[in-house]
């Protein structure tokens, strides 16, 4: 009798430790699978695609250093302060200012690409430069960051980054700024 207890007494332990585990698995299945980016290499990937030159109508051109990006996780976006350079014929001489931006992500699923899309500019400031000029190239300015940073790819998945969520019948959907980078969640394919 105390063997067959000792037996009863196991099996219940395993049935505790089985329901437990489906319970867990089946909390797991309610939640999305993610794949989450950092910032610092969000940073390395954009940092790869400045400096860029903008022409601003054959007065001037602008040459735009690498931001240095934010997460901004209240409004599900990203910011960056960028160094920019004003030099051309216009101008006597070159001058330095800054601009800051905010912008959204989306998925582009024809290269894996997180990119930068509905980019919002802040004011650009040019200390050297006479209100006036700094006032006409504010009036350019959403242009000039459209220009610049439209489509600016932040970072590639790489096929082993989305293999197990092919094989299970999802993509990349919503991404979402959060404190720890982006995290790119994977809906069912449709």
């Amino acid at each position: 009798m105390p063997h067959r207890r000792q037996f009863l007494t196991a099996a219940a332990h395993r049935s505790i430790a089985l329901a437990g585990i489906a319970l867990f698995m089946g909390c797991g299945a309610l939640a999305q699978p993610s794949y989450t980016v950092p910032l610092a290499q969000l940073q390395e990937m954009v940092t790869a695609k400045f400096p860029r030159s903008v022409p601003v109508q054959g007065l001037f051109d602008l040459s735009l250093q690498a931001p240095q990006l934010r997460l901004l996780p209240d409004v599900n976006r990203l910011g960056a302060a960028m160094a920019v350079e004003a030099a051309g014929p216009a101008l006597r001489r070159g001058h330095g200012g800054t601009f800051d931006v905010e912008f959204a992500l989306r998925y582009e699923a024809s290269d894996r690409t997180l990119r930068a899309h509905q980019i919002k500019l802040g004011r650009l400031d040019f200390p050297t430069l006479k209100p006036a000029v700094t006032d006409l190239l504010n009036a350019y300015g959403p242009v000039l960051a459209e220009q610049s940073l439209r489509e600016v790819t932040l970072h590639q998945l790489r096929p082993q980054d989305t293999a197990v969520f092919d094989g299970l019948g999802l993509q990349p959907g919503p991404i979402t700024v959060t404190a720890k980078g982006l995290e790119v969640a994977f809906v069912r394919k449709p």
